[in-house]
């Protein structure tokens, strides 16, 4: 078995590459080939015995690395934020939800021929969303289902942890104040809100993606957040 991990660098993309390591998959974890952490991202997946890879996100060197490496499983954990996206179109660069979140993630859909695709989505995505972040990720999901591929799409509520190395205040506070009314709920036996909407860590996510991948029943499936929590237990 191969994985290829396009988002390796992000919170739960890390974690993903570290639990297929070990669990026996063979990664090959995506680094953009600009950036400017390459070398420290080289060291950091190396000691997890995986490889770097560093094709660049156009559809022709994507698609040709896809079919030299023959990956089994491609995990695709892309994302954006605002503040990285405004950012970004300071530098003159279109890191956007529509050019990140669904852009780079179509590309790698569609340089895709035969492998499980396993897509990172959201709670709250629907075809009648008017947010622009749920948005783009129905119309990528949609794309998913029509494509022939074996797939599963995660939807999980926050993803968030106190282990996360890019602080995000607002997340951060608006996770721990819900955690805490919820299990504050779950206390007087209201427990299927917290279930479904606390928040999960990097680690949790990722256990219980691998876990769903390494899994040959399960296909063409969306997880929720409450099957997602169960799947990442230890």
């Amino acid at each position: 078995m191969r994985a290829f991990v396009a988002g390796a660098t992000g919170y739960t993309g890390r974690e993903v590459v570290r639990e297929l390591r070990d669990r026996g998959v063979a990664v090959s974890a995506h680094v953009r080939p600009d950036s400017a952490n390459l070398a420290q991202w080289q060291e950091r997946f190396e000691k997890l015995n995986a490889s770097i890879d560093t094709t660049p996100w156009q559809p022709a060197a994507l698609r040709s690395s896809l079919l030299r490496l023959q990956p089994t499983l491609v995990f695709a954990l892309l994302g954006t934020t605002r503040a990285r996206a405004r950012a970004a179109a300071e530098r003159g660069i279109d890191a956007s939800y529509q050019a990140v979140d669904y852009g780079m993630t179509a590309m790698l859909l569609q340089a895709t021929s035969q492998a499980k695709f396993i897509y990172l989505s959201s709670l709250g995505v629907s075809a009648r969303t008017r947010n622009p972040y749920l948005a783009v990720r129905w119309r990528l999901e949609s794309e998913l289902r029509a494509s022939g591929l074996p797939y599963i799409i995660a939807r999980p509520a926050l993803v968030t942890g106190s282990d996360r190395a890019e602080f995000r205040m607002g997340e951060r506070v608006a996770a721990v104040l819900s955690d805490a009314l919820l299990n504050a709920a779950a206390l007087v036996g209201v427990r299927a809100p917290r279930e479904r909407f606390a928040a999960l860590s990097g680690r949790q996510l990722a256990r219980a993606l691998v876990s769903a991948a390494l899994n040959h029943d399960c296909r063409n499936v969306i997880l929720e957040a409450t099957q997602l929590r169960a799947l990442g237990k230890p």
